[in-house]
Protein backbone atom coordinates (compact mmCIF):
# COMPACT_ATOMS: atom_id res chain seq x y z
CA UNK A 1 0.00 0.00 0.00
CA UNK A 2 1.40 3.11 -1.00
CA UNK A 3 -1.41 5.98 0.77
CA UNK A 4 -1.84 7.41 -2.89
CA UNK A 5 -5.18 9.48 -3.86
CA UNK A 6 -5.95 11.33 -6.75
CA UNK A 7 -5.67 15.17 -6.51
CA UNK A 8 -9.59 15.46 -7.03
CA UNK A 9 -10.64 12.98 -4.86
CA UNK A 10 -8.35 14.45 -1.74
CA UNK A 11 -9.78 17.90 -3.19
CA UNK A 12 -12.89 17.14 -3.48
CA UNK A 13 -12.90 15.53 0.09
CA UNK A 14 -11.33 18.55 1.84
CA UNK A 15 -13.50 21.10 0.61
CA UNK A 16 -16.30 18.85 1.90
CA UNK A 17 -14.96 19.20 4.88
CA UNK A 18 -14.55 22.85 4.84
CA UNK A 19 -18.08 23.00 3.92
CA UNK A 20 -19.07 21.09 7.00
CA UNK A 21 -17.50 23.89 9.19
CA UNK A 22 -19.76 26.76 7.83
CA UNK A 23 -17.01 27.51 4.97
CA UNK A 24 -19.35 28.61 1.84
CA UNK A 25 -18.45 26.53 -1.42
CA UNK A 26 -15.83 29.16 -2.52
CA UNK A 27 -14.13 29.64 0.24
CA UNK A 28 -13.62 26.21 1.13
CA UNK A 29 -12.88 25.16 -2.61
CA UNK A 30 -9.73 27.69 -1.74
CA UNK A 31 -8.63 26.40 1.27
CA UNK A 32 -9.15 22.94 -0.67
CA UNK A 33 -7.09 23.74 -3.80
CA UNK A 34 -3.73 25.57 -1.81
CA UNK A 35 -3.75 22.21 0.55
CA UNK A 36 -3.67 20.04 -1.95
CA UNK A 37 -1.25 21.72 -4.17
CA UNK A 38 0.97 21.82 -1.63
CA UNK A 39 0.88 17.72 -0.86
CA UNK A 40 1.02 17.60 -4.96
CA UNK A 41 4.02 19.41 -5.17
CA UNK A 42 5.76 17.52 -2.03
CA UNK A 43 5.65 20.59 0.26
CA UNK A 44 4.08 17.59 2.67
CA UNK A 45 5.05 20.48 5.56
CA UNK A 46 1.74 22.47 4.20
CA UNK A 47 -0.64 20.23 2.63
CA UNK A 48 -3.50 18.66 3.92
CA UNK A 49 -1.86 17.64 6.87
CA UNK A 50 -2.87 21.02 8.40
CA UNK A 51 -6.78 20.19 7.41
CA UNK A 52 -7.43 19.78 11.44
CA UNK A 53 -5.58 22.99 12.22
CA UNK A 54 -8.20 24.72 9.95
CA UNK A 55 -11.09 23.06 12.25
CA UNK A 56 -10.08 23.01 15.30
CA UNK A 57 -9.65 27.12 14.24
CA UNK A 58 -12.86 27.52 13.39
CA UNK A 59 -14.17 25.65 16.50
CA UNK A 60 -12.03 28.09 18.55
CA UNK A 61 -13.29 30.99 16.70
CA UNK A 62 -9.98 31.98 15.71
CA UNK A 63 -10.92 31.81 12.43
CA UNK A 64 -14.44 33.17 11.40
CA UNK A 65 -15.34 31.51 8.40
CA UNK A 66 -18.54 33.35 7.58
CA UNK A 67 -15.90 36.77 7.34
CA UNK A 68 -15.59 38.76 4.02
CA UNK A 69 -12.53 40.92 3.39
CA UNK A 70 -12.86 44.72 2.77
CA UNK A 71 -10.69 47.05 1.49
CA UNK A 72 -10.28 49.97 3.61
CA UNK A 73 -8.09 52.32 2.10
CA UNK A 74 -6.90 52.02 -2.25
CA UNK A 75 -4.98 54.06 -4.90
CA UNK A 76 -4.62 53.07 -8.43
CA UNK A 77 -1.59 51.11 -7.15
CA UNK A 78 -1.88 49.74 -4.07
CA UNK A 79 -4.97 48.71 -1.26
CA UNK A 80 -5.14 47.69 2.04
CA UNK A 81 -7.91 44.89 3.46
CA UNK A 82 -9.22 44.29 6.34
CA UNK A 83 -9.41 40.36 6.49
CA UNK A 84 -12.09 40.43 9.65
CA UNK A 85 -10.55 37.56 11.12
CA UNK A 86 -11.84 35.32 8.12
CA UNK A 87 -10.29 32.40 6.08
CA UNK A 88 -6.48 33.52 5.63
CA UNK A 89 -6.46 31.41 2.14
CA UNK A 90 -9.43 33.05 0.70
CA UNK A 91 -8.58 36.36 1.62
CA UNK A 92 -4.96 36.10 0.18
CA UNK A 93 -6.48 34.87 -3.25
CA UNK A 94 -8.92 38.25 -3.11
CA UNK A 95 -6.01 40.13 -2.70
CA UNK A 96 -4.09 39.14 -5.06
CA UNK A 97 -6.36 39.35 -7.33
CA UNK A 98 -7.17 42.99 -6.25
CA UNK A 99 -2.85 43.20 -7.04
CA UNK A 100 -3.09 41.41 -10.39
CA UNK A 101 -5.92 43.85 -11.95
CA UNK A 102 -4.51 46.97 -10.34
CA UNK A 103 -0.93 46.24 -12.00
CA UNK A 104 -2.13 45.31 -15.32
CA UNK A 105 -3.97 49.27 -15.48
CA UNK A 106 -0.86 50.96 -13.63
CA UNK A 107 2.23 48.47 -14.32
CA UNK A 108 2.36 47.79 -10.26
CA UNK A 109 0.68 47.16 -7.43
CA UNK A 110 0.80 45.97 -3.86
CA UNK A 111 -1.96 44.91 -1.47
CA UNK A 112 -1.72 44.29 2.16
CA UNK A 113 -3.91 42.54 4.15
CA UNK A 114 -4.10 42.47 8.23
CA UNK A 115 -6.38 40.54 10.35
CA UNK A 116 -5.95 37.64 8.54
CA UNK A 117 -5.09 33.51 9.41
CA UNK A 118 -2.79 31.23 7.73
CA UNK A 119 -2.49 31.21 4.58
CA UNK A 120 -0.77 28.22 3.11
CA UNK A 121 1.60 27.99 0.69
CA UNK A 122 3.08 31.45 -0.35
CA UNK A 123 3.87 30.18 -3.69
CA UNK A 124 0.41 29.71 -4.85
CA UNK A 125 -0.17 33.60 -5.12
CA UNK A 126 2.88 34.00 -5.94
CA UNK A 127 1.52 31.92 -9.18
CA UNK A 128 -1.03 33.02 -9.62
CA UNK A 129 0.88 36.43 -11.42
CA UNK A 130 2.89 33.96 -13.05
CA UNK A 131 -0.20 32.80 -15.14
CA UNK A 132 -1.66 36.28 -15.94
CA UNK A 133 2.50 37.17 -17.34
CA UNK A 134 3.34 39.40 -14.16
CA UNK A 135 5.94 38.77 -11.58
CA UNK A 136 4.43 37.90 -7.95
CA UNK A 137 5.63 39.07 -4.62
CA UNK A 138 3.61 36.93 -1.60
CA UNK A 139 5.37 37.23 1.96
CA UNK A 140 3.25 36.42 5.27
CA UNK A 141 4.02 36.88 9.06
CA UNK A 142 3.50 34.27 11.42
CA UNK A 143 2.96 33.04 14.82
CA UNK A 144 6.05 33.95 16.96
CA UNK A 145 8.38 30.94 16.67
CA UNK A 146 11.91 32.53 16.07
CA UNK A 147 14.46 33.72 18.02
CA UNK A 148 16.20 36.73 16.48
CA UNK A 149 20.11 36.57 16.77
CA UNK A 150 21.51 36.70 20.19
CA UNK A 151 18.17 36.19 21.07
CA UNK A 152 16.08 33.25 22.97
CA UNK A 153 12.85 34.85 23.29
CA UNK A 154 10.46 33.85 20.11
CA UNK A 155 9.67 37.48 18.86
CA UNK A 156 9.77 36.48 15.39
CA UNK A 157 8.12 34.31 12.36
CA UNK A 158 8.99 31.59 10.04
CA UNK A 159 8.03 34.66 7.77
CA UNK A 160 8.06 32.93 4.18
CA UNK A 161 8.72 34.85 0.96
CA UNK A 162 7.89 34.10 -2.52
CA UNK A 163 8.61 35.59 -5.86
CA UNK A 164 7.12 33.89 -9.33
CA UNK A 165 8.66 35.42 -12.51
CA UNK A 166 7.14 33.79 -15.85
CA UNK A 167 9.89 32.81 -18.22
CA UNK A 168 9.85 31.35 -21.82
CA UNK A 169 10.79 28.11 -20.66
CA UNK A 170 9.33 27.59 -17.61
CA UNK A 171 9.42 29.55 -14.49
CA UNK A 172 11.38 31.00 -11.70
CA UNK A 173 9.47 30.03 -8.15
CA UNK A 174 11.30 30.73 -4.94
CA UNK A 175 9.16 29.98 -1.94
CA UNK A 176 11.46 30.23 1.28
CA UNK A 177 10.97 30.96 5.14
CA UNK A 178 13.24 33.17 6.50
CA UNK A 179 13.97 30.34 9.39
CA UNK A 180 16.06 27.17 8.93
CA UNK A 181 12.87 25.31 8.33
CA UNK A 182 8.96 26.06 9.11
CA UNK A 183 7.22 25.01 11.90
CA UNK A 184 5.09 22.50 9.25
CA UNK A 185 8.68 21.31 8.66
CA UNK A 186 8.93 20.32 11.96
CA UNK A 187 5.53 18.61 12.50
CA UNK A 188 6.63 16.04 9.54
CA UNK A 189 9.66 15.53 10.92
CA UNK A 190 7.43 14.85 13.84
CA UNK A 191 5.18 12.34 12.24
CA UNK A 192 7.82 10.49 10.46
CA UNK A 193 9.62 10.18 13.72
CA UNK A 194 12.86 11.97 12.81
CA UNK A 195 15.46 14.11 14.31
CA UNK A 196 15.72 17.47 13.00
CA UNK A 197 19.18 19.04 12.20
CA UNK A 198 21.30 20.29 14.63
CA UNK A 199 20.41 24.26 13.26
CA UNK A 200 16.81 24.11 13.32
CA UNK A 201 16.08 24.79 16.95
CA UNK A 202 17.21 26.04 20.29
CA UNK A 203 15.80 26.00 23.75
CA UNK A 204 15.59 28.64 25.95
CA UNK A 205 19.55 29.03 27.44
CA UNK A 206 20.26 29.06 23.61
CA UNK A 207 20.83 25.15 23.95
CA UNK A 208 20.51 23.07 20.43
CA UNK A 209 17.36 20.74 20.24
CA UNK A 210 16.76 18.47 17.78
CA UNK A 211 13.77 16.39 19.18
CA UNK A 212 10.75 17.59 17.24
CA UNK A 213 8.44 16.91 19.76
CA UNK A 214 10.16 18.87 22.24
CA UNK A 215 10.52 21.88 19.57
CA UNK A 216 6.40 21.27 19.14
CA UNK A 217 5.94 21.29 23.26
CA UNK A 218 8.23 24.54 23.53
CA UNK A 219 6.04 26.76 21.17
CA UNK A 220 2.97 25.46 23.57
CA UNK A 221 5.09 26.78 27.02
CA UNK A 222 6.81 30.38 27.95
CA UNK A 223 8.25 32.53 25.26
CA UNK A 224 11.68 31.48 25.23
CA UNK A 225 13.56 29.06 23.34
CA UNK A 226 12.27 28.46 19.29
CA UNK A 227 13.25 27.79 15.86
CA UNK A 228 16.67 29.62 14.16
CA UNK A 229 16.64 32.23 11.34
CA UNK A 230 17.74 30.94 8.36
CA UNK A 231 21.88 31.03 8.84
CA UNK A 232 21.58 29.46 12.44
CA UNK A 233 22.38 30.39 15.75
CA UNK A 234 25.78 32.97 14.99
CA UNK A 235 26.46 35.76 12.55
CA UNK A 236 29.27 33.40 11.33
CA UNK A 237 26.55 30.91 9.96
CA UNK A 238 24.92 33.64 8.92
CA UNK A 239 22.03 33.74 11.10
CA UNK A 240 21.97 37.85 10.81
CA UNK A 241 20.72 37.76 7.50
CA UNK A 242 18.00 35.24 8.23
CA UNK A 243 17.09 37.58 11.03
CA UNK A 244 17.45 40.91 8.84
CA UNK A 245 14.70 38.94 6.53
CA UNK A 246 12.73 38.07 8.79
CA UNK A 247 12.40 41.03 10.29
CA UNK A 248 11.98 42.63 6.68
CA UNK A 249 8.66 40.26 6.42
CA UNK A 250 7.18 41.93 9.68
CA UNK A 251 7.64 45.19 8.69
CA UNK A 252 6.11 44.81 5.02
CA UNK A 253 3.21 43.09 6.67
CA UNK A 254 2.39 44.02 9.61
CA UNK A 255 3.96 47.48 9.39
CA UNK A 256 2.64 48.57 5.97
CA UNK A 257 -0.93 47.41 7.10
CA UNK A 258 -0.89 49.30 10.32
CA UNK A 259 -1.00 45.93 12.39
CA UNK A 260 1.53 44.47 14.02
CA UNK A 261 4.58 42.14 13.74
CA UNK A 262 4.77 38.34 14.45
CA UNK A 263 5.82 38.57 18.75
CA UNK A 264 1.63 39.60 18.56
CA UNK A 265 -0.23 37.74 16.17
CA UNK A 266 -2.30 35.26 17.96
CA UNK A 267 -3.55 37.56 20.77
CA UNK A 268 -6.65 38.22 21.62
CA UNK A 269 -7.48 37.87 18.00
CA UNK A 270 -5.52 36.50 15.27
CA UNK A 271 -3.19 39.40 13.54
CA UNK A 272 -1.70 37.28 10.74
CA UNK A 273 -0.59 39.87 7.94
CA UNK A 274 0.14 39.19 4.40
CA UNK A 275 2.31 41.55 1.17
CA UNK A 276 1.19 40.54 -2.14
CA UNK A 277 2.87 42.76 -5.09
CA UNK A 278 2.14 42.20 -9.03
CA UNK A 279 4.65 43.95 -11.32
CA UNK A 280 4.05 43.84 -15.02
CA UNK A 281 7.56 43.63 -17.12
CA UNK A 282 6.29 45.82 -19.68
CA UNK A 283 7.16 48.14 -17.73
CA UNK A 284 10.87 47.64 -18.33
CA UNK A 285 10.56 47.64 -21.78
CA UNK A 286 10.26 44.85 -24.79
CA UNK A 287 8.38 41.88 -22.37
CA UNK A 288 10.13 39.04 -24.70
CA UNK A 289 14.01 41.15 -24.25
CA UNK A 290 13.61 40.94 -20.53
CA UNK A 291 12.35 37.63 -20.73
CA UNK A 292 15.13 36.82 -22.62
CA UNK A 293 17.57 37.99 -20.36
CA UNK A 294 15.89 36.28 -17.48
CA UNK A 295 16.23 33.12 -19.40
CA UNK A 296 20.06 33.65 -20.48
CA UNK A 297 20.61 34.10 -16.68
CA UNK A 298 19.15 30.53 -15.38
CA UNK A 299 20.27 28.78 -18.51
CA UNK A 300 23.44 29.95 -16.95
CA UNK A 301 23.07 28.70 -13.33
CA UNK A 302 21.94 25.70 -15.01
CA UNK A 303 24.14 24.67 -17.02
CA UNK A 304 27.34 25.30 -14.76
CA UNK A 305 29.57 22.43 -13.89
CA UNK A 306 28.10 19.97 -11.76
CA UNK A 307 29.43 18.45 -8.07
CA UNK A 308 31.10 15.37 -8.70
CA UNK A 309 27.99 12.24 -8.58
CA UNK A 310 25.01 14.92 -9.75
CA UNK A 311 23.43 15.35 -12.78
CA UNK A 312 21.43 18.42 -12.48
CA UNK A 313 21.18 21.98 -10.84
CA UNK A 314 17.80 22.50 -10.28
CA UNK A 315 16.21 26.16 -11.04
CA UNK A 316 13.28 27.13 -7.83
CA UNK A 317 9.86 25.39 -8.67
CA UNK A 318 11.30 23.37 -10.96
CA UNK A 319 10.93 20.15 -8.25
CA UNK A 320 7.94 21.19 -6.86
CA UNK A 321 6.52 21.27 -10.85
CA UNK A 322 8.00 18.04 -11.62
CA UNK A 323 7.01 16.44 -8.87
CA UNK A 324 3.31 18.32 -9.27
CA UNK A 325 2.98 16.19 -12.66
CA UNK A 326 3.98 13.05 -10.97
CA UNK A 327 1.62 13.56 -8.52
CA UNK A 328 -1.31 13.84 -11.44
CA UNK A 329 -0.12 10.52 -12.96
CA UNK A 330 0.38 8.57 -10.53
CA UNK A 331 -1.45 10.04 -7.25
CA UNK A 332 -0.67 12.15 -4.44
CA UNK A 333 1.49 9.79 -1.98
CA UNK A 334 1.15 10.58 2.18
CA UNK A 335 2.74 9.34 4.76
CA UNK A 336 1.01 7.10 7.11
CA UNK A 337 0.23 9.72 10.08
CA UNK A 338 -1.23 11.75 7.71
CA UNK A 339 -3.22 8.93 6.27
CA UNK A 340 -4.47 7.95 9.76
CA UNK A 341 -5.43 12.03 10.46
CA UNK A 342 -7.42 11.93 7.16
CA UNK A 343 -8.88 9.02 7.70
CA UNK A 344 -9.83 9.74 11.30
CA UNK A 345 -11.49 13.46 9.84
CA UNK A 346 -13.22 11.33 7.43
CA UNK A 347 -15.21 9.27 10.31
CA UNK A 348 -15.70 12.86 12.26
CA UNK A 349 -17.58 14.17 8.96
CA UNK A 350 -18.61 11.56 7.27
CA UNK A 351 -16.90 12.50 4.33
CA UNK A 352 -15.25 9.11 2.44
CA UNK A 353 -11.51 8.88 1.87
CA UNK A 354 -9.90 6.15 0.38
CA UNK A 355 -6.13 5.50 -0.25
CA UNK A 356 -4.51 2.94 -2.05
Amino acid sequence: MKNTITYDELLSFCKNVMEKNNCSGNKAEVVADVLVEADARGIFSHGTARLKRYINHIKDKVIIPEAEPEVIFETPVSAVIDGNAGIGQYISKEAMKIAIEKAKKSGISIVVAKNSNHFGIAGYYAEMAIKEDLIGISLTNTAPLVIPTFGVERVLGTNPISVGIPCSNGNFLLDMATSVASRGKVEQYNRLNQDLNDNWAAGGNGEIMTNPAEVLDLFLSGPYGGMLPLGGNTEKSGGHKGYGLSLLVDILTGGLSSSTGSSKTYGEKTLISHFFAAINPKIFGDEDSVKKSIDGILNTVKNSKKEPGKKRIYIHGEKEKERREKSMKDGIELDDNTVLLLTKISGEFGEKITFE
